[in-house]
């Protein structure tokens, strides 16, 4: 064994003990630090060491060249991106995955894949879907929203009577996916399913929303010749809009599609018993896509997918080697992700479920939603902004009342960096910035200390 790799070994204790020291006190600076620190002049790579010096050396030299470098975005007042936190518990879980360090995929080694299923059980009873879906966890939102459409490209074949799995996507000819206001990750799985981004079809919104126009979703079904692929949205990434779940699944008698559900946050509304009807008729959907490492509050990266069609998804997925288990009636998670490696994302959501079960969580989202709530108020009183839409969950998209071109909300976004983190967008061809609120430390505190910042900053740049 290498001579600095077994001196790390037999110190393996303190090692442990010095990076959780130089853990705790990051996370302990979290709310005081620059949400975004001002960026640095670049500096040019350090040259790969061609001889170690160890953990300890390189623990040094993280603290040194790196940490300061980071953003606080395991914090309260970074709104961008809906990012979540890791809650205690799931930062515990998240270090016992590497420790532990699990192939999860085969039954041969099969904690894992049990544990997995546990909490995708916990998970799919927390949003409210039926034992007919199962689920699995992948790294994001994007590719659960490209796994449950694989599984959907897959459906169509069967209605086509072809393979697109054996045969490929052109076995399909034409292929229409309907959707009022896609999140951009459906394009980017359209175009690496092989379906095309032009697939993609959008289809009229109901006045003044995101939510799609179930009787223009109903002409456009009817004008699709063959089976189609709808996409419906339970939480819009600029203003948090719901689609009417019951009305869609409603057309179903009449019309033949595959109902896709992007809930990557939206699901979350479930806990809530002032918001659940939000997220009512999630059960109807043939696939629906959650992400955890939002609102569960788990570390970077995690989500899950569920479906009601986990013989298709096998046939997309599955893995035929020698040293792999077979399919079964209860096929290894080998075969139901576009992963062979699989990490054992499922413990963090395992642990921060046990710890602080359906109420916990419940407690996180409400806060949030009061939270984005409180900020909407501020800005809407403030004569410096305006609203683009109201403030229907967590998330606030507001602009400059006066003159809101993309340049001076630049300009006011670097401003509060410090203080505040919130991203660009664009709604409705209004150029404006977004709050999203996710993280499990954010107070009103934070609230407040945000819409002071940015009224601050709107007033230096008038």
């Amino acid at each position: 064994m290498d001579r600095t790799l077994a001196a790390d070994l037999a110190r393996l204790p303190d090692l442990l003990d010095a990076t959780r020291r130089a853990a705790a006190e990051a996370l302990a600076t979290l709310a005081e630090r620059p949400v975004v620190p001002p960026a640095p002049k670049p500096r040019d790579p350090a040259p790969l060491p061609e001889e170690g010096r160890g953990t300890e050396s390189a623990l040094a030299a993280f603290r040194e060249r790196w940490e300061p470098r980071l953003s606080a975005s395991a914090g309260p007042r970074y709104l961008g991106f809906v990012t979540g936190g890791a809650t205690p518990a799931a930062l515990a879980g998240d270090w016992l995955t590497a420790a532990h360090d699990q192939n999860s995929n085969s039954s041969m080694d099969g904690a894992g894949q049990d544990l997995e299923r546990e909490t995708v059980g916990w998970l799919r009873e927390l949003f409210g879907l039926s034992d007919a879906h199962t689920g699995t966890f992948v790294s994001g939102a994007t590719m659960s929203n490209t796994t449950g459409l694989a599984i959907a490209r897959e459906w169509l074949g069967e209605r086509l009577g072809v393979s697109p799995a054996d045969d490929g996507a052109a076995a399909l000819g034409p292929v229409r996916v309907l959707s009022g206001a896609p999140h951009s990750s459906i394009a980017k799985a359209l175009s690496f399913l092989g379906l095309g981004r032009s697939s993609l079809v959008r289809v009229p919104t109901l006045p003044g929303r995101e939510a799609v126009d179930p009787a223009a979703l109903d002409r456009a079904l009817a004008d699709t010749p063959g089976p189609a692929v709808v996409v419906a949205n339970a939480g819009t990434v600029n203003t948090v809009d719901f689609d009417d779940l019951p009305a869609i699944a409603a057309l179903r008698p009449r019309r033949d599609f595959w109902l896709h559900t992007d809930a990557a946050f939206g699901a979350f509304a479930a806990l809530s018993p002032d918001h659940a009807h939000l997220a009512a008729g999630l059960d109807a959907s043939d696939s629906v896509c959650v992400d955890l490492h939002k609102w569960l509050n788990v570390p970077y990266d995690s989500a899950v997918q569920f479906t009601r069609r986990r013989d298709l998804q096998a046939r997309v997925f599955q893995n035929s080697a020698a040293y792999l288990g077979p399919l079964g009636e209860h096929p290894d998670l080998v075969h139901l992700t576009p992963e062979n490696s699989h990490r054992l994302r499922a413990l963090a959501a395992w642990f921060t479920l046990r710890a602080y079960g359906r109420q916990g969580h419940r407690e996180i989202v409400e806060r949030n939603i009061a939270g984005a709530r409180a900020l909407g108020a501020a800005l809407e009183e403030d004569p410096a902004f305006t609203l683009l839409a109201p403030v229907r969950l967590n998330v606030v998209c507001f602009t400059l009342a006066e003159d809101p071109d993309p340049a001076r909300l630049t300009a006011l976004r670097e401003a509060v960096s410090a203080e505040v983190f919130v991203t660009p967008t664009v709604h409705e061809g209004t150029a404006g910035l977004r709050a999203a609120f996710s993280n499990w430390r954010t107070t009103q505190a934070d609230v407040r200390r945000a819409a002071e910042a940015l009224r601050t900053a709107a007033r230096e740049i008038a």
